[in-house]
């Protein structure tokens, strides 16, 4: 199921950007957040611009969520993407470790090589530890 709602996009580094402005942004999940427990925890944050066209790429994404939650460590995933193809994922883990050992996995590391040559224009991956968390409820 895909859902649809407005966020606002902000500036991508250093490059000169157009003020924010609301946009629709698909979420490929059915649920819009993760379910964490209480930190610390990582965060894997995959910013990303894709090519034109699909060429595979929506059944691989389907897939890797698929196999990223059956990894020791995993906690979750959240993912967005712009109608111009810009696309922020986080992906939660307990430790460094998990997150080695998800990044090697044999399916994941041939995703990885597919986004490079055919999926992604540009991409930037970040690593975070989770200190505190401020959810609504």
């Amino acid at each position: 199921m895909t859902r649809r709602r407005a966020a606002t996009r902000v500036g991508r580094g250093d490059r000169n950007v157009a003020p924010p402005r609301h946009i629709h942004l698909n979420v490929m999940s059915t649920q819009p957040f993760a379910s964490t427990p209480e930190p610390p925890y990582y965060a894997v944050i995959f910013t990303s611009q894709r090519t034109e066209g699909d060429r595979g790429y929506a059944h691989m994404a389907d897939r890797m969520v698929e196999l990223a939650a059956q990894q020791p460590g995993y906690l979750g995933v959240e993912t967005v993407r712009d109608a111009t193809g810009f696309g922020i994922t986080v992906s939660y883990w307990t430790s460094p470790d998990a997150i080695s050992a998800w990044k090697q996995q044999l399916d994941h590391r041939r995703a990885q090589e597919a986004g490079k040559d055919v999926w992604y224009s540009d991409y930037h991956l970040r690593i975070a530890r989770v200190e505190r968390a401020y959810p609504k409820a």
